[in-house]
């Protein structure tokens, strides 16, 4: 009698994951990283309202801190799903920022109660600075994440497929490039001295692509091993 090995639930989970269920599994993973992707670039405009000064020598916005996580989820879509379906990612996300722009505005134009005039000024102070902050991001996620994406696949095709680190950390240079310099000066040009402008961009494009190269692209390695184990792919890459 053949002795039945390990977990049996566990077993039929994992079977499940690998063999169940193609279009639907492929459909999923793409579903989470896309909202992933899209509720980053969201995320990451509204925090950068707040300009941060660390010793009045480093200054960035605080969206600078979720904003590389977002540049690494766009690796993992271009890497898994190939440039074609990452555009399209992009370009939702452009229009998914134009949408809360929109609706914010709206909500800063209708009129509020005189008890709660402070909470209301206060949603305006934030949400008045957010459509140039998203003229800003959309001019330079435009630049950057289409760069980025199309070099991703450039330099997959120079290495044979090989050196995931490489393309992560060398498309996004050049994306961060493409996107910190137009975003500074669209969003905070006459609204800080230029000294800080310069200082900014400089710290900005640094802390970027430090943070993608010591936590992004250690999170895109482990992102794409996961769904190539447990998601069946319906596109050869």
């Amino acid at each position: 009698m053949n002795k039945v090995s390990g977990n049996p639930l566990k077993n039929r989970v994992k079977a499940r994951l690998r063999a169940g269920g193609q279009s639907v599994s492929n459909q999923t993973a793409l579903m989470v990283v896309t909202a992933l992707f899209v509720s980053s670039y969201l995320i990451s405009n509204t925090m950068a309202v707040k300009v941060i000064g660390l010793f009045n020598i480093f200054f960035f916005d605080a969206g600078t801190i979720v904003f590389p996580f977002a540049y690494m989820l766009g690796d993992v879509l271009t890497e898994l799903w190939g440039f074609r379906i990452a555009k399209r990612v992009i370009w939702t996300t452009f229009f998914c920022n134009i949408l809360m722009v929109v609706c914010t505005q709206i909500g800063v134009w209708l009129p509020a109660p005189e008890h709660m005039e402070e909470i209301s000024n206060a949603y305006g102070t934030i949400f008045n600075c957010v459509p140039r902050i998203v003229l800003a991001s959309l001019v330079g996620f435009l630049c950057g994440e289409l760069s980025n994406a199309w070099l991703m696949v450039k330099i997959r095709e120079k290495t044979k497929g090989k050196h995931l680190w490489v393309r992560t950390i060398g498309s996004s240079a050049v994306g961060y490039l493409f996107d910190s310099l137009p975003f500074v000066l669209i969003a905070f040009a006459g609204v800080v001295p230029v000294r800080e402008l310069l200082l900014m961009m400089a710290f900005q494009y640094v802390s970027k692509l430090l943070i993608e190269a010591l936590f992004g692209t250690p999170l895109a390695y482990a992102a794409i091993k996961f769904v190539r184990k447990y998601v069946r792919l319906d596109y050869n890459n």
